[in-house]
């Protein structure tokens, strides 16, 4: 497996360089430089927001409340990671004190989805022709997929969607979840080897990628 789980990874070069660069210039009070540091930053932290709390209306709730934060505490961020890690930190925290509220978040499990954002790169499939019965098979994997990752035990799915979603490093998301990277790789296999065992006995007619 290697180091990354999607696309994401840590800025480097000019752009790492430019990001210190604008979070300077919000330290000293720049509040263009802070703004474009959310723009900037803005899809990584809903897509975290949305795999803590599973509604894209509360992780938009979410995202903001991660950005304020951030902004009143911009201060006391010394560089020691990236700005995006620091960030996406303060939003995984934000998701899960939305998410403390048990009631809350069964509702939202329980509820259908409410936007067409794939919450999982597993619950994507191809995009080429298919039939209409190719296509209700598609319909019903997602529907069963969407079932069994909301029975996996919380530690296991919240690995996986912020791994499923691409958007995020092995180590982005084991500082957002303050885990080794080991264990973020350790607990995405696990849920994909547990998935898969969950499919199989629901009549073994679906696989999972990875």
């Amino acid at each position: 497996m290697t180091g990354t789980a999607g696309p994401a990874c840590e800025p480097g070069g000019e752009s790492a360089a430019l990001e210190l660069h604008l979070v300077r210039l919000a330290q000293a009070g720049d509040a263009d430089a802070f703004g474009e540091l959310v723009e900037r930053n803005r899809r990584a932290v809903f897509r975290a927001a949305l795999a803590g709390v599973g509604s894209p209306a509360e992780a938009d709730d979410v995202a903001q409340e991660a950005f304020v934060t951030a902004f009143r505490k911009l201060r006391s961020f010394r560089g020691e990671s990236s700005f995006r890690t620091w960030l996406l930190s303060i939003a995984w925290r934000k998701a899960l004190d939305r998410r403390r509220n048990v009631v809350r978040w069964l509702r939202i499990m329980a509820s259908p989805a409410e936007s067409n954002e794939d919450t999982s790169a597993m619950e994507r499939l191809p995009s080429a022709q298919r039939t209409q019965e190719q296509e209700l098979a598609g319909a019903e994997l997602q529907r069963r997929l969407r079932q069994l990752i909301r029975t996996l035990p919380r530690k296991l799915r919240d690995a996986l969607l912020l791994a499923g979603s691409g958007e995020y490093s092995y180590e982005q998301i084991g500082q957002m979840l303050g885990i080794p990277v080991g264990t973020v790789k350790w607990r995405v296999s696990e849920a994909r080897r547990v998935l898969k065992q969950k499919l199989a006995a629901t009549e073994g007619r679906y696989d999972v990628q990875g």
